[in-house]
């Protein structure tokens, strides 16, 4: 195979996600010369073509269904809505294409040369980079790696994949038709987004989940409103339930699955897979700079993103932290900021907030109330109903509630929780609250605008203080 040696570089950044690509940028702004490479035609990564963006179009469908469906409480009378599955995958590709495009540009414009091409370590201080089309390699020298080729959905070893019947999220997104019947396998925030969206779509949902609840990472009262609403939608929820097997018919897929000390069978036209993500570190090198994996596949980092290995970082999914677009984000600033020798505090991996864009949508960040008692600490835990806040009833919306979990001693907040309307927006108030370790006195003193859903913030803080105002 023939192989080239190209220029040096300061920083070569392998893969191009939200880890990634905010990796080139920041180390090309702060002087470096950096280069990436990518192995697909287009950057951006898993998040941005089969992941977080796409799941985020196809919500956003199910959601102005379900408006469009309760228009007649608020009054407007419009006919049953039809939802166009064609059109929905086509509006969902010109998102991805320009946001993809977006991506390119900003790689462009800040000086930052793509190589395209599978790249993996080659010794130390040498990325190998091999053709699409297998045509050849190219070396490129580099001072500094960073690793961030992402992750890969999960399976189970009995069950087949097939991309048609039996599918992972990647998918769901591009099926010829609607399922009438869904089977899911899962019931973390991927398998409870496509729960919602798929039941707002009109399809008869089953969720299986092998742990006694679902969003089984989440706050247990969180939870608990999620799975009743679930319920309540007439999505089937399963929890404790084992699925032991999975068989593709000519009808569709048959799943025998255990649940107590019964042995059960039942059949869907497809079967998502969503049991978690993989991290995408075979075949990439590691072994020639004298890397081993933890547990799981992971690369161990240290907190500034470093690897064992002189020069090579590790960000993003591939390194066991919560796999979440914002946090390689975040981690990308962190290990810039170590190759350019300029001090940042390590990552609080306690602050990192979660977000679920299910119906009702769930934010959180901290300590759950479980995760705090356990730690040894004295709580003051309060909560603030949906249903006594005025801009969730004008919206239609009072599902739900925030919850503030906090210290006894000084009130600094610990952890906040969210499910109801808007809650993947609200969080971020909370995430500063943490970051500036904000005391329930402080939140709730915190003048928020009426009618809003924030206010349900602050009122959980005086709730939590012993003061509660409007519940």
């Amino acid at each position: 195979m023939n192989q080239s040696t190209s220029e040096a570089f300061d920083v070569v950044v392998i893969g191009s996600g939200p880890g990634g690509y905010v990796a080139a940028l920041k180390a090309q702004a702060a002087g470096l010369r950096t280069a990436i490479v990518e192995k697909d035609a287009r950057f951006g990564g898993t998040c941005l073509h089969v992941g977080c963006i796409p799941s985020k179009v196809f919500l956003h469908t199910a959601a102005l269904l379900d408006e469009i469906r309760a228009a007649k409480k608020i009054g407007i009378e419009v006919g049953a809505p039809d939802l166009d599955w064609d059109g929905l995958k086509r509006r969902s590709r010109r998102v991805i294409a320009k946001l993809a495009g977006g991506v390119s540009l900003l790689l462009k414009r800040g000086g930052v040369p793509a190589f395209h091409g599978f790249g993996r370590l080659a010794g130390p201080g040498r990325v190998e980079v091999t053709a699409p089309d297998g045509s050849g390699e190219r070396l490129i020298e580099a001072r500094n790696v960073i690793i961030a080729t992402g992750s890969g959905a999960r399976t189970l070893p009995f069950l087949p994949l097939d991309g048609d019947r039996i599918v992972t999220n990647a998918e769901m997104f591009s099926l010829d038709e609607l399922p009438a019947r869904l089977g899911i396998i899962g019931a973390g925030a991927v398998g409870a987004e496509f729960a919602s969206m798929f039941r707002s779509y009109g399809s008869e949902v089953e969720l299986f989940e092998v742990l006694p609840r679902v969003l089984p990472l989440e706050d247990a009262e969180v939870s608990e409103v999620v799975g009743k609403a679930f319920r309540k939608r007439r999505i089937r929820v399963r929890t404790e339930a084992r699925v032991e097997a999975a068989e593709v018919v000519e009808t569709g897929v048959q799943v025998r699955y255990q649940a107590g000390e019964e042995t059960r069978t039942a059949e869907y036209d497809r079967l998502l897979v969503a049991v978690g993500r993989a991290p995408r570190t075979t075949d990439i090198g590691l072994e020639t700079v004298g890397i081993e994996l933890e547990k799981g596949g992971f690369i161990p980092v240290d907190g500034r993103c470093r690897t064992g290995a002189p020069g090579v970082f590790a960000i993003g999914d591939v390194v066991g932290t919560a796999q979440l677009a914002h946090v390689a984000s975040a981690e990308a600033d962190v290990a810039v900021a170590a190759i350019a020798g300029r001090e940042v505090p390590p990552l609080r991996r306690d602050r990192m907030p979660a977000a679920t864009y299910c119906v009702p949508e769930v934010g959180s960040v901290g300590l759950t109330e479980e995760a705090a008692a356990a730690a040894g600490h004295e709580l003051r835990v309060g909560r603030f109903p949906f249903a006594a806040n005025s801009k969730a009833n004008i919206l239609g919306d009072p599902t739900g509630f925030v919850k503030v979990v906090a210290e006894a001693g000084y009130g600094e907040v610990l952890g906040v929780h969210i499910v109801g309307p808007h809650a993947t927006d609200l969080i971020a108030e909370a995430v500063v609250a943490l970051d500036h370790e904000a005391t329930l006195e402080s939140l709730a003193r915190s003048v928020h605008p009426h009618p809003t859903l924030s206010e349900a913030v602050a009122e959980a803080a005086l709730a939590a203080s012993g003061a509660p105002l409007h519940a």
